[in-house]
C-alpha cells in the first residue's frame, strides 16, 4: 500500500500544472494601440510563468456593459475587466476623487497629485477585494456636441450621456442644468446618431479610439472631467495563484499600466489634433463663463461627500496638494522675472 501511494504522489507530481487563465473584458477595440499593449503583456506573463498563467482578454465591449462584466465576474465567467472609476465607485467611492468635475487645471496638476495619492487609491480598491495594477490617465474629458457650447446657458436642457452607476455625473450634470441619459459606453454612437443625446463628455482619444467624433460637430475647449482607467481582477480568482506567478503578473501588467499613462496623455494631444482635421470645430470659452461654470461645479462637488460619493478628509487632501502645486508654479513664474 506504502509503494502504491508513493507512486501516486510521484505520478501527480509528475503532472504538469494546469494553466490559470484570467479572463479579462474590455470595451478597448480590436486592433487598437491598447489593445497591443495589453496582448503583448499577456505573451510576456505566459512566457514567464511558462504557461501557468495566461490571459485572455475579450476586447471591443464583446462581453457588454461593466454591469454585465461585473455580473460576469461575480459567477466566475470572468476574472476581471478593464474600467473606468464610475463601474467600481459603488465598491470603493473614493475612485471619484481624481474625476471630480474641474478639480484639476491641466495635466501636469493631476500628475502632481497622482504622485502622492495613487497609492492611497490603489490600496483602497484592494481592500474592496480588487487586484490593480495601476491607472492609466485619460486626459480630460472636454464637451462634444452637434451645436455649439460657449456658454453655460448653451447648456440648459440638453441630453448629455452619462455612464452607468456615475453618481458624480449625475448630480454635475443636473447641476449645470443639463438632463442626463445614462447609457452604457457601447451604446453611446447609437445614442448620438438618433438624437437620444446632444453631447457627449469625453476624451479625445476615447472619442477616436470609439468613434464619437463621426456623430458630433463641435468640441468645447473646457478641461471638464480628468479621466483614468484601470485594470481590475477579482482577489479571490487572482490569490489562486502561486505567490511567484502573482508576482511576475502584477510587475508586467504594473509596468504595461506606468506605459500606458505615459502613451495616452501623447495620444490625447495627438488625439485632439486629429479631431480637428477630422471637421470638428473648436469652441473657445472666455474665462468669465469658464469660472461661472466652475463655481457651479464646485459647489455640487462639496454636496457630494455629504452624499459619501468619497471621503471628505482625501479631497481636502488632494485641495492641499493641488493648492501647493499652484503654490510652486507661481512661485516658478516669478523668479522667471
Amino acid at each position: 500500500m506504502n509503494r502504491l501511494t508513493l507512486g501516486i504522489a510521484l505520478l501527480v507530481l509528475s503532472l504538469p500544472l494546469q494553466a490559470a487563465t484570467l479572463k479579462i473584458a474590455t470595451v478597448t477595440p480590436e486592433g487598437s494601440q491598447w489593445m497591443e499593449q495589453m496582448r503583448a503583456s499577456a505573451r510576456e506573463i505566459k512566457e514567464r510563468t511558462e504557461g501557468r498563467v495566461q490571459i485572455k482578454y475579450y476586447g471591443g465591449g464583446v462581453m457588454g456593459s461593466d454591469q454585465k462584466v461585473l455580473s460576469r465576474i461575480r459567477i466566475g465567467a470572468l476574472q476581471g475587466g478593464a474600467f473606468t472609476p464610475s463601474a467600481l465607485a459603488s465598491q470603493y467611492p473614493d475612485l471619484n476623487l481624481y474625476g471630480l468635475p474641474m478639480v484639476f487645471d491641466s495635466e501636469e496638476e493631476a500628475a502632481y497629485v497622482r504622485e502622492r495619492m495613487d497609492a492611497t487609491l490603489q490600496a483602497g480598491l484592494e481592500d474592496a477585494g480588487w487586484v490593480n495594477f495601476g491607472f492609466a490617465a485619460g486626459g480630460f474629458a472636454i464637451l462634444m456636441s452637434n451645436k455649439p457650447v460657449r456658454s453655460l446657458d448653451d447648456l440648459k436642457g440638453k441630453k448629455v450621456w452619462i455612464p452607468e452607476g456615475d453618481t458624480v455625473s449625475r448630480y454635475s450634470m443636473e447641476a449645470l442644468s443639463l438632463s442626463p441619459v445614462t447609457l452604457p459606453l457601447t451604446d453611446v454612437l447609437t445614442g448620438l446618431q438618433t438624437g437620444l443625446i446632444d453631447i457627449v463628455a469625453m476624451s479625445p482619444i476615447g472619442a477616436l479610439v470609439l468613434q464619437w467624433h463621426t456623430k458630433v460637430k463641435y468640441i468645447t475647449e473646457l478641461p471638464l472631467v480628468y479621466t483614468f482607467g484601470f485594470m481590475a481582477v477579482d482577489k479571490r480568482a487572482f490569490n489562486k495563484l502561486d505567490d511567484a506567478d502573482k508576482a511576475i503578473v502584477r510587475d508586467v501588467m504594473e509596468q504595461t499600466y506606468a506605459k500606458l499613462n505615459e502613451v495616452n496623455l501623447v495620444d490625447n494631444r495627438g488625439a485632439r489634433e486629429a479631431l480637428i482635421n477630422a471637421g470638428l470645430q473648436s469652441v473657445a470659452v472666455d474665462m468669465s463663463e469658464y469660472d461661472r461654470v466652475r463655481d457651479v461645479l464646485m459647489e455640487s462637488t462639496a454636496e457630494l461627500g455629504e452624499e459619501d460619493l468619497y471621503t471628505p478628509d482625501l479631497y481636502t487632501q488632494m485641495l492641499a496638494h493641488i493648492e501647493e502645486f499652484r503654490s510652486r508654479q507661481a512661485a516658478a513664474v516669478e523668479q522667471t522675472f
